[in-house]
């Protein structure tokens, strides 16, 4: 197996994998809201106003999976017509699962573990997630890919807090107890930013040296 082969397998697999649990919750969501079930002062805003959190947990199931195949650097190359064709759609989903998320955290009550300052970072980051899909899109069409790349990268980050949330969420309830209003918005806080310090790493490290035969080789060459 080839280096690039093998990372074509790694990345869309380990975000996959990472998206499990928030493509999950929303699947259950919509089976809840399609079946039926009995509704609690959990679930009445969902089944009062239906369409925004079915809307966003379809879009952001397609965004999470479909974007993980966009990180697969030979795929990416083999297929560039898959390549800009999956990535017009994830900037359609992108944008509406932001947006939708914005709505519902704007006009939903609040449930009883939401306070101020967890709406404020929701309105934040999902404005954010917006902003760097737009500034992605802008930067394509100026042909600066480097660019396009770094802010898709930063989109796809905070679009994945979901899969980081959950993450934290569950080891403090393990390890504490349940979140109240003030831990519950630092660990989603946390949670997000810690996907954005990955995403700069990615977008700003050097790419790998040349291997000493390749190096060896290339003065070989210049020699004759």
């Amino acid at each position: 197996m080839t280096s690039s082969t093998k990372w074509d397998k790694l990345i869309p697999a380990a975000i996959i994998l990472f998206s499990v649990i928030p493509v999950l919750g929303g699947a259950l969501r919509l089976a809840e809201l399609g079946g039926g079930a009995e509704i609690t002062p959990d679930n009445a805003r969902f089944f009062a106003s239906p369409v925004p959190v079915v809307v966003h947990a379809i879009t952001v199931s397609v965004y999470s999976i479909l974007g993980a195949f966009q990180f697969a650097p030979g795929f990416r190359r083999r297929r560039p017509g898959w390549h800009r064709a999956a990535g017009r759609l994830l900037v359609l989903c992108g944008l509406v699962g932001a947006l939708s998320g914005l709505w519902m955290t704007v006009f939903y009550p609040k449930p009883a573990d939401v306070g101020a300052l967890l709406t404020g970072v929701r309105l934040v980051f999902g404005t954010a997630w917006a902003a760097f899909i737009v500034l992605g899109l802008a930067a394509v069409r100026r042909r600066d890919f480097a660019g396009h790349r770094a802010w898709m990268i930063r989109g796809f980050a905070i679009g994945l807090g979901a899969g980081t949330q959950a993450v934290a969420l569950t080891a403090w309830l393990v390890a504490v107890g349940v979140p109240d209003r003030l831990s519950k918005a630092l660990l989603m806080l946390a949670a997000w930013l810690v996907n954005l310090a990955v995403a700069e790493w990615i977008i700003r490290r050097r790419p790998a040296k040349p291997t000493r035969p390749a190096r060896a080789g290339l003065v070989l060459k210049e020699t004759r």
